[in-house]
């Protein structure tokens, strides 16, 4: 049985809880290559004990941001069961840039890569294909202009997660989406 699967003590327990917290405190205001010694002292331990439980900053990443990527993946699911696809692609939108906007680190672990093997990648991999379909059933029914592709969702987040006025900035960026405001885009 490895560390991992052996139940914690409670003192053990308490003292991850404390690290997971606080390193989606401070990845959230600071980013990804926040100091780990400031994360062990806002959750009261050592950095021994940080490293103890987790032995890399990826794994500390994946207990702080596991949980919102799960969330994410069923905000995606939502979306996709709405009888409109182009309100549930608005709305998967919606949650992403409004979750973003207020979480730093979040928008890094979506913009970064990880081991492909790690629960982090895997769980993006879901939410990407999860995506794709938003992006095709709001194709199909007319909604989003046929040329958009997944790959082009970092640019409508570029344009709106940095702006004090996203919401206003992604009404704009969404008129531009629209299937019937859409004009032939030059080839790359």
């Amino acid at each position: 049985m490895s560390i991992e699967q052996r139940p914690l003590r409670r003192d053990a327990r308490r003292n991850r809880e404390a690290l997971v917290t606080a390193a989606r405190e401070i990845f959230g205001a600071r980013g990804l290559d926040a100091p780990l010694e400031e994360i062990a002292r806002r959750a009261g331990v050592a950095i021994g004990t940080l490293y103890n439980r987790f032995p890399t900053r990826d794994a500390l990443i994946d207990a702080a941001f596991l949980p919102t990527l799960h969330a994410s993946l069923a905000r995606t699911e939502e979306a996709l069961a709405l009888d409109d696809p182009w309100e549930g692609f608005v709305r998967f939108l919606e949650a992403s840039i409004t979750l973003q906007v207020a979480d730093r680190g979040f928008t890094e672990v979506c913009a970064r890569t990880f081991d492909a093997a790690s629960e982090i990648e895997k769980a993006k991999r879901a939410i990407g294909e999860r995506m794709e379909r938003l992006i095709a059933g709001a194709q199909e029914s007319g909604g989003l202009r046929a040329d958009f592709r997944l790959a082009d969702l970092g640019m409508v987040f570029a344009a709106t997660t940095g702006a004090p006025h996203w919401r206003r900035n992604l009404g704009l960026v969404l008129d531009g989406l629209r299937a019937d405001a859409a004009h032939p885009l030059p080839a790359d």
